[in-house]
């Protein structure tokens, strides 16, 4: 679990949020996973983690997998088919999980599905 997670996972607590289950496989098929996810109200929560990893030796930046056109692809077909299974996937990053605004976001889209 990264230190990003940890953080998020601290806030929820702190909250007093439903506990999440952690790596959550939620298509039937395909063996993708949620870092956080709320099954009973079909909400997930990605973890945006580091965007590169320095220079190669060439002066081009070093991307991460969810960076580079193949990974960005992909989690494009992830997130759709979430959404076509009627989940909201709520994608944060450092700057929203240590704000503290992440955990706004995933209080308010509960009590939005609460109310449907």
């Amino acid at each position: 679990m990264s230190k990003l997670e940890e953080t998020l996972a601290l806030h929820i607590r702190a909250l007093k949020l439903p506990e999440p289950v952690r790596e959550y496989r939620f298509h039937p098929v395909r063996r993708w996973r949620f870092d956080f996810a709320w099954p009973d109200y079909r909400i997930a929560a990605e973890v945006e983690g580091i965007t590169c990893y320095g220079r190669n030796k060439n002066g081009t930046l070093k991307l991460g997998r969810h960076q580079t056109a193949k990974g960005v692809s992909a989690d494009m077909e992830k997130y759709a088919e979430a959404m076509a299974l009627g989940w909201s996937v709520f994608r944060c990053d450092a700057k929203l999980i240590n704000s503290g605004r992440a955990v706004e976001v995933i209080t308010q889209m509960m009590k939005l599905r609460e109310a449907a």
